[in-house]
């Protein structure tokens, strides 16, 4: 049974309320399942306790009050629903390694400083390839305001109104397949569009020793459109016997922001459904208009 509909209606409904009291109830109720089994899939879907996923979003809340605002700590914390400012304290050290109060001193002076380095480095990114058919026309890097989780995010964006049609732009990896023949592995993260005029996803093809694609999902028939909030998405492969390369990635069609957060990869069962598009489905079943008579 695919679950991501569920996951994903859930965890708006999470980002809507994020500031007030969430209960277990609530929550279960939008999914639809009960509480086990809710419980169960979304830790087995996002990798996360549902928990887990709501405090994780509220301290990254919190890390941004505390670069953007003048607020209290105190304020901040009961703002995100800490029972008090030493719990918060407490659970944001163990997550971003300072006390909040260190960390608004210490981070606001290394975001001015990254930012510059950010720009003598032209913002690639370590570890991805960036990629496209109009490179002039979009660009790709790291976004220290915007985020999901830690302290920054992967961000695509378009920097001009005239784009062609299916012109795209891509953040991607390429590894070997060998550790993964015959497994079913998964590419999971965090997205969060805005004005989006074209479409978005995570994407994940698999190619044979001589470049062929063998196996490919790149979000199109499921796209991310126009603007949305972080919500998880994920592609789900199975890796044949011929498989050579796996290429990961985000990519961007058209005008808008994409935003990327949290990726994970790794090898799932059976039970979870892969969503890869078959490649022969629109194809005939046999060879047309070989006389170049007909006229359909």
């Amino acid at each position: 049974m695919n679950y991501s509909q569920s996951i994903q209606d859930t965890i708006a409904y999470i980002e809507q309320h994020l500031c007030e009291r969430l209960s277990l109830d609530e929550i279960v109720k939008v999914s639809g399942f009960s509480k086990y089994h809710f419980v169960r899939i979304f830790k087995r879907e996002t990798g996360l306790g549902l928990k887990e996923h709501i405090q994780s979003r509220r301290l990254t809340l919190a890390a941004k009050l505390l670069l953007s605002s003048k607020f209290s700590i105190m304020d901040i914390a009961l703002y995100c629903r800490f029972e008090s400012q030493e719990a918060f304290t407490r659970a944001f050290k163990k997550v971003y390694a300072l006390p909040p109060g260190k960390y608004r001193r210490v981070i606001n002076h290394l975001v001015t400083i990254n930012e510059v380095n950010d720009m003598k480095n032209n913002q690639q990114i370590p570890g991805w390839i960036i990629t496209g058919t109009a490179p002039g026309k979009f660009e790709a890097a790291f976004d220290q305001e915007v985020f999901f989780k830690g302290t920054k995010s992967v961000l695509l964006k378009s920097t001009s109104t005239e784009l062609e049609t299916g012109d795209y732009y891509a953040v991607m990896q390429q590894f070997k397949a060998k550790n993964y023949i015959g497994k079913r592995v998964r590419l999971s993260g965090f997205l969060k569009a805005r004005g989006v005029t074209g479409w978005g996803g995570l994407w994940m093809r698999i190619d044979s020793i001589t470049a062929n694609v063998i196996k490919i999902d790149n979000m199109q028939n499921r796209p991310i459109t126009g603007d949305s909030d972080w919500n998880h998405y994920s592609v789900v492969l199975d890796v044949p016997e011929n498989s050579a390369i796996i290429n990961i990635g985000m990519l961007l069609s058209g005008t808008g922001e994409l935003w990327m957060d949290n990726v994970s990869f790794d090898i799932v069962d059976k039970n979870v459904p892969a969503t890869d598009v078959d490649l022969s489905s629109e194809l005939p079943e046999k060879p047309v208009n070989l006389s170049f008579e007909e006229n359909r």
